[in-house]
């Protein structure tokens, strides 16, 4: 699968390894910190919304539910394979 919180952090850990290159020009590491501004803001928005999956899932679990398909979640909350 692609587009996890795993990637999210590799990603995020890979813009630091740019930012932290000393051979950046100055038109370079400006334009790096654009980019990873722009990557911060959105990992923010991912970083709330997987914390809000997560917070139903507990919700759910609390009252009894076991399968979130089955208590009518958005896919995004399901698991697959037991996972």
């Amino acid at each position: 699968m692609r587009n996890t919180l795993e990637d999210l952090n590799n990603h995020l850990f890979e813009a630091m390894e740019r930012l932290n290159d000393e051979d950046l020009t100055e038109e370079q590491l400006d334009k790096e910190l654009k980019r990873a501004d722009g990557m911060t803001k959105i990992a923010g928005q991912i970083i709330q919304n997987a914390e809000l999956s997560y917070k139903v899932m507990v919700h759910m679990a609390e009252y009894g539910y076991s399968d979130a398909v089955e208590a009518g979640a958005p896919a995004m909350l399901t698991t697959k394979g037991g996972e």
